[in-house]
């Protein structure tokens, strides 16, 4: 809120002095196309999926070759499996390896996608299982604060292998709110995730469950394509999401198959997707899903053209996006004023 710098002083006694400041302007009076006057760190930053890449590199080779590809972070898995659950207890001389690694490599891990809990959900009936879900939140939250990871997606998934009623949501949710404690001690966003399953198949109903969890360290961190494969319109369900969103999984699809699916052969309706995001002020990280093709005889092949791809629809959806973005001149005086003052220091 723009405030007038004199600050009236009133005394009330020995002891007591108010300071208070008049409003100049009411909350939310810029519109949103004023409100970025600072440039950016990038246009718009593009990260890739962990496992888009061979399984086999190193941290340092995986952010490097990432780097080349033209990517400007990197997304960690930590899944189900045993490997990657395990990296949330690594000692602390593995963890300073990766922030060594990161460090020569100049390419950040900034999210993580956090799948693990598919097999150890928070909502699971068994109260041991639901003890170790709540163990890999913690952990998660605590490696992300460790090596730099700013947003942590957990897949929406109540249950996946026992059966989802009322009792396994309740335990879900309540997990959750336990989660955004943590992160807000931790400084580390945790982000609801849509997945295959009816409770967070449309961004509605994540959405419902973010505002359940009210929680400034718990938001939206959705999947176009997990959306469009569910018979959901991805433009409809992101206009759900406004002022939630905080991260973005790019994808193809096709109706119930969401994975390896190249970026043109689906449903996905790219243009108008990036378009909303554009008409809705979006300037997030967007991370590019897939998964590497063990028998390629080129890894850099396909993520090289995925990150051209989404440049292409970048650039369409994002004509005016600039590096050095001030306001509108057909805003009223009054706001132009204070937005020349606050790019221009007049």
């Amino acid at each position: 809120m723009l405030v007038d710098e004199r600050i009236q002083v009133d005394f009330k006694g020995n002891d007591r002095i108010a300071r208070t400041a008049k409003p100049l302007l009411p909350l939310r009076s810029i519109p949103r196309e004023a409100r970025t006057v600072m440039p950016a760190v990038a246009e718009q930053p593009v990260g890739l999926y962990e496992k888009a890449l061979p399984a086999p590199w190193s941290w340092e080779k995986r952010l490097a070759m990432a780097a080349e590809a033209g990517y400007d972070f990197v997304e960690i898995s930590i899944d189900e499996s045993d490997e990657r659950l395990g990296r949330l207890a690594w000692p602390a001389p593995m963890k300073a390896d990766l922030r060594r690694s990161i460090a020569a490599a100049g390419v950040p891990i900034l999210t993580m996608c956090l799948s693990g809990h598919r097999k150890y959900p928070l909502g699971s009936r068994s109260p041991q299982v639901r003890e170790r879900a709540e163990t890999i939140m913690r952990q998660a939250i605590e490696f992300a604060a460790n090596v730099g990871v700013r947003i942590v997606q957990v897949a929406g998934y109540d249950v996946f292998y026992e059966e989802s009623d009322d009792g396994t949501v309740a335990q879900f949710v309540d997990g959750l709110c336990r989660g955004a404690e943590l992160a807000s001690q931790a400084g580390v966003m945790l982000a609801l995730e849509n997945v295959d399953v009816p409770l967070t198949e449309s961004l509605a109903r994540c959405m419902a469950i973010v505002r359940q969890v009210d929680s400034l360290w718990f938001q939206i961190y959705p999947d176009m394509a997990n959306v469009a494969a569910a018979g959901y319109d991805p433009v409809t369900e992101l206009a759900q999401c406004d002022g939630h969103l905080v991260a973005m999984h790019v994808k193809d699809s096709l109706p119930k198959t969401i994975r390896r699916v190249p970026f043109g052969a689906g449903i996905v309706p790219f243009e108008q997707v990036f378009r909303t995001l554009a008409a809705m002020s979006y300037r997030g990280p967007l991370v590019v899903e897939m998964w590497a093709d063990p028998q390629a005889s080129d890894p850099l092949a396909t993520v090289r053209d995925a990150r051209q791809f989404v440049a292409n629809q970048v650039a369409l959806a994002y004509p005016a996006l600039a590096p050095f973005t001030t306001y509108s001149k057909s805003q009223t005086p009054e706001v132009a004023e204070h937005l020349e003052e606050a790019v221009h220091g007049r």
